[in-house]
């Protein structure tokens, strides 16, 4: 651990905030300092239940955790309806915000939130783990030769996956009082992030809802899916949902080459991916074959995925703790980015699948 470390709070005993809190212990620049719950009993519940060391102090309200000055920075995995309310009060106790996706119900909410981080100088992230994956910087330098990959044409992403019938009946991804975004802000988050990267965040010039809806009594959505087209012609689309088997596919076609792979959100295995690139390929005499096979490209792994996340969000934390540093605004651009195309999916969705223009 480094000499200093970043120390975290947790709001909320959400089950991803298991998955983060063992990612601070395994960060070498954090430590986990305090857990919040709306009752103490939960807290120390949760606290015993992944046992955590008796350093760790636990509140029995939010507010507690944000006036408690050894924390530096807190995750926030609430539901997204109350977001903007606690990151913008943790933006104000001067804590960095590593917040949960999606990010917010609507941009205006999230531009709030970034403005509370501004105006106190404090870091802001969202809790997307595979971009900091190293085989996603493998696979942007394989992008980025046209030699190899060409023009960037087309993309296509899935998220999806298929919970117990409890699950669409309770969850409070199927609330609309809580997350009134459904599968579209779940999983179709991960699809619009890893279009806008394939892109460098240029974003596309017309968004489309496509008619393969489904929405349960409350109107949540739990399946649906968009086209996205850019003025050069760039075509991306991705379906989401809580109704179909496991999926988290991506795939990337150029001019000359294509990458595709099948676990862009969670990879099949903690210490290392994969992802298959195929260059210059074409159809043997008669069409009987292929004159080459995709490479599979094998991306070891230090840490897990979102270890990393913790590490780069405390990194740049403790710069501006220590060293005086500014925060990195890369981060609240590519959510902002994520949002504005996530709310054009929703408008477009609502006036009946009407083409959207950004």
């Amino acid at each position: 651990m480094a000499e200093n470390p970043v120390r975290f709070g947790i709001l909320g005993c959400a089950e991803i905030a298991r998955k983060v809190a063992r990612a601070i212990s395994l960060a070498p620049n954090s430590t986990l300092s305090a857990i919040a719950s709306r009752s103490i009993d939960k807290a120390r519940k949760f606290a015993a239940h992944n046992g955590f060391p008796s350093t760790v102090h636990m509140y029995g309200s939010y507010d507690e955790l944000l006036d408690d000055p050894s924390v530096d920075a807190v995750y926030v995995p609430l539901p997204t309806t109350l977001h903007l309310k606690w990151a913008v009060l943790a933006a104000e106790k001067k804590k960095h915000v590593l917040l949960e996706k999606p990010t917010a119900v609507h941009v205006a909410d999230l531009d709030r939130i970034l403005e509370a981080c501004d105006e106190s100088g404090v870091q802001f992230m969202d809790g997307t783990m595979w971009m900091h994956h190293p085989r996603t910087g493998m696979m942007k330098e394989k992008l980025s030769q046209l030699s190899i990959f060409g023009q960037l044409k087309s993309i296509h992403s899935t998220s999806t996956y298929a919970p117990p019938p409890e699950f669409l009946e309770n969850d409070i991804r199927v609330k609309a009082d809580l997350d009134a975004l459904g599968a579209l802000g779940d999983t179709g988050w991960y699809c619009i992030r890893a279009i806008l990267w394939a892109v460098n965040y240029q974003l596309p010039k017309t968004i489309t809802a496509l008619p393969a809806l489904e929405l349960n009594r409350d109107g949540v959505i739990l399946a649906c899916g968009s086209s996205l087209l850019w003025e050069d012609g760039k075509l991306a689309t991705f379906h989401c949902s809580f109704l179909s088997n496991e999926s988290m596919d991506l795939y990337l076609y150029g001019t000359l080459g294509s990458i595709h792979l099948r676990d862009f959100i969670i990879p099949y295995n903690e210490d290392s991916a994969s992802f298959s690139f195929l260059s210059d390929a074409n159809f043997t005499e008669l069409h009987l074959g292929w004159n080459k096979k995709p490479d599979e490209i094998c991306v070891a792994l230090p840490l897990p995925q979102e270890a990393l996340m913790v590490q780069e969000f405390a990194r740049l934390a403790a710069s501006i703790r220590d060293c005086g540093g500014c925060p990195d605004p890369k981060w609240p651009e590519v959510s902002r980015k994520t949002q504005l195309v996530l709310d054009a999916v929703k408008k477009s969705i609502e006036l009946g699948f009407k083409p959207i223009e950004l």
